[in-house]
């Protein structure tokens, strides 16, 4: 009898699911016991302590994680099963657990040498993962890419916990607003290398080839869990300090204003649909850095309400991010699943064929765009209160943070063009290819992860007072904001959960009359074609001409390739058109930048080292010249 390694699996998928379940029991009851749970033991590692913590800033990162990981689990089964890749299988599931564990480490650490090898055994787990199909050359380059990008970061952090250790005494993490001000280079270190992770715009090269290369379990939680290991660093040590100078909230506001328009423009752009989810992510690190800078003015100026809707807002969209970005990622693998490939323009007509997934998809982009009832919405409704509060009687500088508000409001519009783009190309339509046209539904145990997170996502946007403890606790844990102040600004969410409902309620209603009508509609009608009695498939936007004019508009920072599209003359010949954006820092710059670099040391490397024994002689004399010249008194 032939062993398909699915008990092994099985046993993987359930260890998985009790470390999670075990896991959020103890962040759970850690948070019940009302204080910082402390643990500490000696460790023979230079400088290093077996220190870890969960306060309420640690659990806002660990609840998402446990709760994706555990759905990922399920997910695989359907998605990547042993007996159609014996030879991945194992290595995927041990990798999947591996980062889960890495991540749980890291952000409960207390010590720079542990967070380090927490950070590091993430980074080297990631690197499998995106990997899992090492034959295709696409993944090969993703993971180097990624590899080099990690270790960036992690020689920034080196630093950044050096300096630190210099500053303290030695590599324990510091209490919050224990320090003063002054620490300048620890702050851009840790810009630096957490924002490498985050993915934050121009930091992102790694992030969309990565997530388009990795199974898509595991892009759920690279997208959806892992960079937020960024976001977690950021805010941990910044609140090491009690003064917060303004220009790290405005440095930080920038930067997130900036990946957030261009991470979804650059999504508009793409007709890979896992390339397209990853720029969402570049843009949704955006949409929270603004939150977060938000934050820092708040305390550089002494604004409260400003701290607690900056950051509550910053750090609900990231539990946010992790459920309607591990959702999409999730439907995606359902699409590719069925039809084999990942190109947009392949799909079509779908959501007759794979409803439930359709319907999930749907969900999930309705909570990306933050619109109601979804969680989405109320993380940016928080950051939006936030900077609307700043106008009433406050100074000049401290009012240019409203120009936050269009920004956010123009990524909002853009992400809603780009999910229409998305949804209509993929679900709605005739079918594009053979494969399409004989889609089928997910197996049961994908549809039940996606349901799972689809029902996280309409949970907090139908109730978020459920979560406003946790966030009030997390932005006392991060600043010295006092008690008091916290109760007014979060107090309307109980109205938003309310208006959800209501709305819930009106679509209902209309959606049960629809259905009442449909019943009555004969069962095939011809899709309206201008006239045309024959509509094909090729009469359909494409996602290169659904999205065109929205590229044009930001062709000065994506400096798309547009090839075809001309036509002329009364009776035009065929003609085609097709785009392509490559992304800007990558392959227009760096890329270009790396092979100048490595030309040119080809070519000193051919005149220094060219096989003649006569020069390297010289090479021996001229070092024995310069060490005598060197040691003359």
């Amino acid at each position: 009898m032939r062993r398909t390694g699915g008990g092994g699996a099985m046993l993987a998928s359930l260890m998985v699911l009790a470390a999670s379940f075990c896991g959020s029991f103890g962040v759970i009851c850690a948070l019940l016991s009302g204080s910082a749970s402390l643990w500490q033991s000696a460790w023979s590692v230079p400088a290093g302590q077996l220190s870890i913590a969960i306060d309420p800033l640690s659990a806002v990162f660990l609840l998402p994680l446990f709760l994706v990981f555990a759905l990922g689990s399920i997910y695989g089964h359907g998605y990547w099963p042993q007996r159609e890749h014996p030879e991945s299988g194992r290595g995927l599931r041990f990798n999947y657990g591996l980062l889960a564990g890495a991540m749980v480490l890291l952000v409960v650490a207390r010590n720079g040498v542990l967070f380090l090898l927490g950070w590091e055994l993430m980074a080297l787990a990631g690197f499998f993962l995106i990997t899992t199909e090492q034959e295709k050359a696409d993944a090969r380059r993703a993971g180097f890419i990624y590899l080099c990008a990690t270790h960036t970061g992690t020689l920034a952090l080196f630093a950044m916990f050096s300096l630190l250790g210099a500053n303290t005494g030695s590599l324990a993490f510091p209490l919050a607003g224990s320090l003063a001000t002054g620490g300048t280079a620890i702050f851009l270190l840790a810009l630096g290398g957490f924002g490498v992770k985050a993915g934050m715009m121009p930091l992102h090269i790694w992030l969309p080839g990565a997530h388009a290369a990795a199974p898509s379990h595991a892009s759920a939680v690279l997208s959806g869990i892992m960079i937020k290991t960024g976001i977690y660093g950021l805010v941990r040590v910044t609140s090491f300090f009690s003064e917060i100078p303004p220009w790290w909230g405005w440095t930080i506001l920038i930067i997130g204003a900036i990946s957030g328009i261009f991470g979804v423009a650059f999504a508009i752009a793409q007709h890979d649909i896992k390339r397209l989810l990853a720029y969402h992510s570049v843009e949704n690190i955006g949409i929270i850095a603004l939150g977060i800078g938000a934050a820092l003015l708040g305390r550089s100026y002494h604004i409260p309400q400003l701290v607690l809707l900056g950051m509550a807002g910053a750090l609900l969209h990231v539990i946010n991010h992790g459920l309607f970005k591990a959702l999409l990622f999730l439907s995606a693998g359902a699409l590719i699943h069925t039809t084999g490939t990942r190109e947009i323009d392949q799909y079509g007509g779908l959501l007759r064929r794979m409803p439930f997934s359709g319907l999930f998809f749907l969900g999930g982009a309705v909570a990306i765009c933050g619109l109601p009832p979804f969680n989405g919405f109320i993380s940016e409704w928080l950051i939006y209160l936030g900077l609307f509060q700043t106008v009433q009687g406050q100074p000049l500088p401290v009012s240019l943070v409203l120009l936050a508000m269009p920004t956010l409001a123009m990524i909002g519009a853009l992400a809603v063009a780009c999910f229409v783009k998305v949804f209509g190309v993929t679900f709605l339509g005739e079918p594009r290819s053979e494969q399409s046209r004989h889609g089928h539904e997910a197996p049961k145990s994908m549809l039940l992860a996606m349901a799972g997170l689809l029902i996280s996502c309409a949970w907090i946007g139908l109730f978020p007072t459920s979560l406003a403890p946790l966030l009030s606790s997390a932005v006392l844990s991060w600043s010295s904001v006092s008690a008091q102040s916290l109760a007014g600004p979060m107090s309307p969410l109980l109205l938003i959960g309310i208006s959800g409902w209501v709305l819930l309620s009106g679509l209902a209603l209309v959606g049960f009359w629809l259905w009442r009508r449909a019943r009555h509609a004969p069962e095939k009608v011809a899709t309206w074609g201008c006239g045309f009695p024959f509509p094909s498939p090729r009469m359909q936007y494409t996602a290169s001409s659904f999205g065109d004019f929205l590229v044009r508009l930001f062709r000065f920072g994506l400096w798309s390739e547009r090839h075809g599209g001309q036509v002329e003359g009364v009776f035009p010949a065929r003609s085609e058109f097709s785009s392509h954006t490559p992304d800007t820092v990558l392959d227009r710059l760096l890329l270009p930048v790396m092979a100048a670099a490595a030309w040119l040391f080809y070519r000193i490397r051919h005149l220094v080292h060219n096989g003649r024994v006569g020069l390297y002689l010289l090479y021996v004399m001229l070092a024995l010249v310069v060490l005598l010249t060197a040691t003359l008194p």
